[in-house]
């Protein structure tokens, strides 16, 4: 047992009833703990149990100004009594009233060091890593996203056993990839998993084709509304409709997303008839306070 299981609520699953043969499954990752929401749970819980193990009494990560991985990773240092750092993307943001992510992590005691867009992309070479070892001694870093190996061997754990047997296909948000390789590595052969892109560009499959070599998957960016982050009116309508119809909150960043690609895919029927489809509800609602 690791520190992080005491916290973890049996996964529910949610099945959603449709007006056509294609079965859809909701796996309710959100509800395992409302800070450390969803794929973030598997994605540092490893993480978490190494900086322990190794000794470390701080963290240090990467992210965006809604990053669900920021607030996630300063929720649990607080609670695992670790200290935390957070390299926020864009500098002029020191200067800004800070969104609902960021002042959760603060109050959750990280510490922010905002640096330029360019000085942002330089996150995982390996002098700019080694000048903030310096700048933050004796600190556990956890890549942008949580996507490390020990994220992967996490996010496997998503997928139980019986999901071999149950669906023909799983589908979830990518952001950085870590949580789509694990469910790909945990998979069974026969199925086939879908990604739904936050972002735009084929980039995200290099991401992912470094931590699987398996090739039961497939990814798309058509519903990532021109972005990451940006949306369309008929997304927010989306969203607003399905919380009505379904009583499921989502968000407009990750899996809001993947909900509409899903429902416009099943109105064309790219679904073979009785499909079982499990979709992965990877959390970060507290994006639903930007809306």
């Amino acid at each position: 047992m690791t520190m992080f299981d005491p916290i973890a609520q049996t996964i529910s699953d949610q099945h959603l009833n449709l007006a056509c043969s294609v079965q859809l499954t909701v796996r309710r990752l959100d509800q395992i703990h409302p800070n450390i929401s969803g794929n973030k749970f598997f994605k540092l819980k490893y993480n978490f149990v190494e900086a322990q193990r190794l000794g470390f009494k701080k963290i240090l990560t990467f992210g965006g100004a809604y990053s669900n991985h920021i607030a996630a990773t300063a929720y649990a240092a607080q609670l695992f009594g670790f200290k935390s750092i957070g390299i926020i993307r864009g500098e002029e943001l020191a200067s800004k009233t800070y969104n609902p992510t960021l002042m959760l992590a603060q109050k959750m005691g990280m510490d922010f060091k905002f640096v330029s867009r360019e000085n942002y992309k330089l996150k995982q070479d390996p002098e700019f890593n080694q000048q903030l070892q310096v700048e933050y001694p004796d600190t556990y870093i956890i890549p942008e996203g949580g996507t490390n190996a020990l994220a992967i061997q996490g996010c496997q754990e998503i997928l139980k056993p019986q999901d071999g047997t149950q669906y023909d296909v799983i589908c979830c948000a990518v952001g950085t990839g870590g949580t789509i390789a694990g469910i790909i590595e945990r998979s069974a052969p026969e199925q086939h998993i879908l990604g739904f892109s936050a972002l735009k560009g084929d980039f995200l499959k290099q991401e992912i084709q470094q931590w699987t070599q398996r090739t039961n998957w497939s990814l798309t960016d058509a519903y990532c509304c021109g972005g990451y982050a940006k949306t369309t009116p008929e997304l927010l309508r989306f969203i607003h409709h399905f919380e009505q119809e379904y009583q499921l909150p989502l968000e407009h960043i990750y899996t809001g997303k993947m909900f509409y690609g899903i429902f416009d895919l099943i109105s064309k029927g790219y679904f073979v008839e009785n499909s079982r489809i499990l979709l992965i509800h990877t959390g970060g609602l507290q994006g639903r306070l930007t809306i």
